[in-house]
């Protein structure tokens, strides 16, 4: 099993500015290597605390790419609905040149209705500009002289540079919250899943969707799911939920803000039943997180044992992405809690992929 680190800035600039963010972001990246973390992941959000610190996460994994020299760089994920498909593709292949093609891109349909609202796009269009756009993408890594009329995005014999450096493209991840066609379509598509159990969910029926439909589909193997989950591990277990109850409960109700128009009006058949989704997410704390395995909190035993459990719940998973500077956490207890995690729970799972 493998463990990496994502950064979803959820901070005001009253709590945090941008700049001391992400040089928090990129000191603990530097350690990514030494404890044995094999991903840096972040995240594309716009305009308010939410993920607002990154509109565009090809430029952090940059930045990223020259802390590390053997740490995965995953996008988690890059929304195509508020970009354009060429120049998607082409932050794709200098990421990957810049990094000696350790990108991995990950893809998502967008979810915040704000976000919707300052780019002008309807929420009704959302799956026909993500299938388009995530065609068009594919189609531009993989080949030359690509033509495309699409209802979005049209062009014709394009290639564009630099070309990847991972052939025929890199690894491409769909992101998914509890949406059951979300998973079919990666497996069947032959991509990786990255999901958010934030609301519990019956993850274990999910990830079996997703491993049917990669298999039914033909492909090799059996595809990779990544989930992400809060963590904070420290010697001391009450010492570990006094420092991070409340930075983990803020990011909880900082999603549900953010996502507040669902609860008071937005509509779409693209998101069906988002409404209970998002009241179900107001009701979470940090005690229900921890109790059904979202989050990682404890002393190393205690994670451990909150791992494996989570691992028998979930039929098995390959990679954790764990966020490790939620909220306005302190850089001072992250490094000491990334760095307690790299040395004593890490090593417990290391093998063959569960």
């Amino acid at each position: 099993m493998q463990f990496g680190i994502q950064f979803f800035p959820d901070v005001t600039p009253e709590q945090k500015k941008a700049d001391q963010y992400w040089r928090e972001c990129l000191h603990l990246t530097s350690l990514a290597d030494e404890f044995g973390y094999t991903h840096i992941r972040t995240v594309e959000h716009h305009f308010v605390s939410y993920g607002g610190y990154s509109p565009n996460p090809h430029v952090f994994l940059a930045a990223a790419a020259m802390q590390t020299k053997n740490a995965r760089l995953i996008t988690g994920a890059v929304l195509p609905i508020f970009n354009n498909p060429l120049k998607i593709a082409g932050e794709i292949g200098m990421l990957d040149a810049i990094s000696g093609g350790r990108l991995e891109c990950g893809f998502a349909r967008a979810f915040l209705p704000h976000e919707f609202d300052g780019f002008n796009r309807n929420l009704n269009e959302s799956k026909a500009r993500f299938s388009e756009g995530l065609q068009q993408v594919k189609l531009l890594l993989e080949k030359e002289n690509v033509t495309s009329d699409g209802e979005f995005h049209s062009f014709k014999n394009i290639t564009v540079t630099p070309r990847t450096t991972q052939r025929p493209r890199p690894p491409i991840w769909i992101a998914a919250l509890i949406t059951p066609s979300s998973f079919e379509f990666a497996g069947k598509m032959g991509f990786n899943i990255m999901a958010i159990p934030l609301t519990g969910g019956k993850m274990n029926e999910l990830i079996e969707i997703y491993r049917n439909a990669w298999q039914e589909a033909g492909h090799k193997g059996k595809g990779q799911v990544m989930l992400a989950h809060h963590m904070f591990c420290h010697e001391d277990r009450e010492r570990a939920y006094e420092l991070s109850r409340e930075p983990l409960n803020r990011y909880l109700k900082s999603v549900v803000t953010s996502a507040s128009p669902w609860l008071t009006g937005s509509s779409s058949a693209d998101y069906p039943g988002y409404d209970k989704i998002i009241e179900q997410l107001s009701k979470e704390t940090f005690e229900s997180q921890v109790d059904k395995g979202a989050a990682f909190v404890g002393t190393p035993e205690d994670i451990n044992e909150q791992i494996s459990t989570y691992i028998d719940m979930t039929g098995g998973f390959e990679i954790a992405s764990l966020q490790v500077n939620f909220n306005d956490l302190s850089l001072e207890h992250a490094e000491a809690s990334m760095k307690l995690f790299g040395e004593k729970v890490i090593p417990n799972f290391i093998g063959p992929q569960i």
